[in-house]
């Protein structure tokens, strides 16, 4: 019982079945193909040689022979015993073109497709295809995108396939609604959000452009911002997104419930665990009774105490938060709030997997994970992991997720990092108070070659100043904790402004450092500079004039720190504490021992303001030094104005030569600083932070020993505002501050300007 073809392909036979005489196909005959084997053909087929008539196998061998997408037209039929397969083939894809595409490359579209070379064209294809890319041009916020798919018709069946391609316009949202908002208005929800509406200064943003997963996440944000003022019953019931009859923009609307407002009522801490007393742990609470409610406390009190009882011993360890709404007898809305601590399961970390790096090496990521494989499941230690993996810049986001492991009680901890640019070639110029007009060029590596090591050569060209610094630092030497680094450098300044002369200092330092926990860590260096005093204005001070010339500087030093911040890119909470310790004579030309302490708390505000991007800093110094024999040099001395005094400038208050004016500097200072740091009201999508301050600072110490000095260690005191500006071209800072607290020969300096920019 033969398969005839014109292409004589082996015959293929079926498990021979019990038929009637004349009712049995003797052979299958395949007509029409070129590029596909007969016998391909045939294995599709649900019938053989051998096999009955059946016009229901025969019905569906021709679906199964159109499913496979190969052919354009299949015709089934009986001719005597025989039984005849006709087929048209689907031609074969040459090439793939794209023209047209002006908002996404070639490669995003044949990333989006999946019809390529050497493929079989079918119209089923194309038209999905040409769907993936009009869902690509969406998520870019383009929605009157249209896509028409032609083809070519080449020799041997074979077609290219164009996607012509019109961009059109970007989909903005031109409004967005709130319905249901009673205590809030929608300004202040619109703030709450990441969508914005169109408006002609977000050119350089794309939140004004329509995103579904965006206003998804708008959604999550709303929820979470009535749950942290005090509205646990929340809802959002709908979020509806209509695009305008010529697709030209969207209107969004959020519809909500709100729900009462409800006050934190009573607080408990009930403890399960053996000898562990609930009562002890009141301190972790970050609520008090009669508060608005408030979610984010809640996730931090249950943060607080898991870490507090891990820390007593208990490595496993659940805490539960109970919540329990009433109406007191004063009719307020009240939440009970019991936070119940059990023992959790026992989970270990089986295994910690490392994703996408394709530059860091895994070393110089494991490293600073807090937590091991082998280490009992540890929440925290995970949040602070992925916090210091954050705080190294070399990543644009770092995810951190846990899966089943080889058992129930283990999980493998995933880690996937998206790399980013460590690396920066600049060429910039701008303009700063104390400087002047500048140029600056640099060449410089956080990350050299995935090892971690931070090294970069910058230069400065500035009015009244110059640098060249050349440096590379190893934070984990020989793979220990163990810092290493070193900078060569060679700088100039312009003093003439305040004290009547120029100075420039060439040199070498080299340093080590330990870290003694995650929060505790030390620096040692040591620095030999040689410095020269010179182009001193004629009746320039006595003190000044006896500096001429060139000295040598040789120091070793050391700088304690211990940083409790939540972050030290962009702190919101915590402090940190620095003390450092200068002792020059080894040598050289100085002889003294100089010590200043500096510290600064971050408080945030979130409470008052309902907004994270309130904070509260404080921030103070103070420093001595002292003179044990030999010279005493001005250039040695501490300074005040400028950065560590806004409304005085760079080293304009303190001490002056009584004859000519000359700042002198002192040996002991103290500055403090109350900032608050907050959001102004337009579009975070500008980058544009404001600022109020008040700073405090006295300079005293200069021994009258060639002449009459001016000198009180009185304070001085400014106040002002200011704001900072992010923009892709650099950061601009304006203060304006007003000294209310001066004296004689204090240079002041009302309006203080800095810019940077890079091309």
């Amino acid at each position: 019982m033969p398969l005839r073809t014109h292409k004589h392909a082996p015959v293929q036979h079926a498990p021979s079945r019990v038929v009637q005489a004349g009712n049995t196909i003797v052979a299958i005959d395949v007509e029409g193909n070129h590029r596909i084997e007969s016998g391909t053909i045939a294995s599709y087929m649900l019938l053989s040689p051998g096999d009955a008539f059946d016009p229901k196998l025969i019905d569906q061998s021709l679906k199964t022979l159109y499913a496979t997408g190969l052919f354009k037209n299949v015709a089934i039929a009986r001719t005597g015993n025989d039984l005849v397969v006709q087929v048209v083939e689907n031609p074969l894809i040459s090439q793939v073109a794209f023209e047209g595409n002006n908002q996404l490359t070639r490669a995003n579209l044949a990333d989006a497709t999946q019809l390529k070379s050497r493929s079989v064209y079918t119209a089923e294809a194309a038209e999905a295809d040409r769907q993936a890319i009009l869902d690509a041009y969406a998520k870019k916020g383009y929605y009157s995108t249209t896509v028409v798919p032609q083809i070519i018709q080449l020799p041997e069946n074979r077609v290219n396939l164009v996607f012509r391609i019109h961009d059109g316009r970007a989909t903005f949202i031109s409004r967005i609604a709130f319905v249901g908002n009673k205590h809030y208005s929608e300004g202040t929800l619109r703030t709450v959000i990441s969508s914005r509406e169109s408006a002609w200064w977000r050119f350089l943003s794309s939140s004004d452009s329509y995103d579904p997963a965006r206003v998804g996440l708008d959604g999550d944000l709303l929820k979470r911002f009535y749950l942290r003022s005090g509205y646990p019953d929340f809802q959002l019931l709908s979020t509806n997104a209509e695009l305008a009859p010529d697709r030209s923009s969207f209107f969004v609307t959020f519809v909500m419930n709100e729900g009462p407002r409800y006050h934190v009522g009573d607080l408990k801490i009930v403890s399960h665990l053996p000898h562990l007393d609930g009562s002890t742990l009141r301190g972790d609470l970050q609520m008090g009774k009669g508060d608005w409610f408030n979610g984010d406390s809640v996730t931090q009190t249950v943060q607080a105490i898991t870490s507090d009882v891990q820390g007593r011993g208990y490595a496993f360890v659940l805490v539960n938060p109970i919540l329990h709404k009433h109406v007191d007898a004063r009719g307020r809305h009240v939440v009970d709030v019991t936070f119940d601590i059990v023992e959790g399961p026992r989970v270990f970390v089986e295994r910690i997997d490392i994703s996408g790096n394709s530059r860091t090496e895994d070393k110089v990521i494991r490293r600073e994970f807090q937590i091991a494989e082998g280490d009992a499941f540890n929440a925290d230690a995970i949040k602070r992991s992925r916090q210091r993996l954050m705080d190294l810049q070399y990543f644009k986001n770092v995810g951190m997720n846990t899966e089943p492991g080889s058992a129930p009680d283990k999980i493998v901890l995933t880690t996937n990092v998206q790399e980013q640019s460590t690396g920066s070639l600049t060429i910039g110029g701008g303009y700063s108070s104390d400087d002047g007009a500048l140029i600056d060029l640099g060449l410089s590596e956080k990350n050299l070659i995935g090892t971690g090591i931070n090294a970069g050569i910058t230069g400065v060209l500035a009015q009244r100043a110059s640098q060249v610094d050349l440096s590379v630092t190893d934070p984990y030497f020989l793979d220990r904790n163990l810092l290493l680094g070193g900078d060569l450098f060679h700088t100039t300044d312009d003093n003439q402004d305040v004290s009547g002369y120029e100075e420039s200092r060439t040199g070498v330092t080299v340093r080590t450092g330990y870290a003694f926990n995650d929060h505790m860590s030390q620096q040692v260096n040591y620095s030999l500079v040689d410095r020269d005093v010179y182009n001193i204005e004629s009746g320039a001070s006595i003190y000044i004039s006896d500096e001429a010339g060139w000295s040598l500087l040789s120091q070793i030093g050391q700088t304690l720190t211990y940083d409790q911040r939540d972050s030290i890119i962009d702190p919101h909470d915590g402090y940190i504490l620095r003390l450092s310790t200068d002792l020059a004579g080894l040598g050289g030309d100085s002889d003294y021992v100089r010590a200043k302490l500096d510290g600064g708390l971050y408080v945030p505000l979130d409470y008052f303001s309902g907004n994270s991007l309130w904070t509260l800093a404080l921030s103070g110094s103070a420093g001595y030094l002292y003179n044990y024999g030999g010279r005493q040099f001005i250039i040695d001395n501490f300074f005040l104005g400028g950065q560590n005094m806004r409304g005085f400038e760079q080293g304009g208050a303190g001490p002056h030569d009584k004859a000519t004016g000359d700042s002198l500097g002192g040996d002991f200072i103290y500055t403090q600083t109350t900032e608050v740091r907050f959001p102004l009201p337009i579009s975070p999508d500008i980058g544009l932070t404001g600022r109020v301050f008040v700073d405090v600072g006295a300079l005293s110490g200069v021994k009258e020993s060639n002449g009459p000095i001016y000198g009180t260690p009185a304070p001085r005191v400014a106040a002002g505002v200011g704001f900072s500006w992010d923009t892709p071209f650099g950061l601009i800072n304006i203060d304006l501050a007003d000294p209310l607290v001066k004296y004689t020969d204090d240079k002041t300096q009302v309006f203080r300007f800095g810019f940077g920019t890079r091309f």
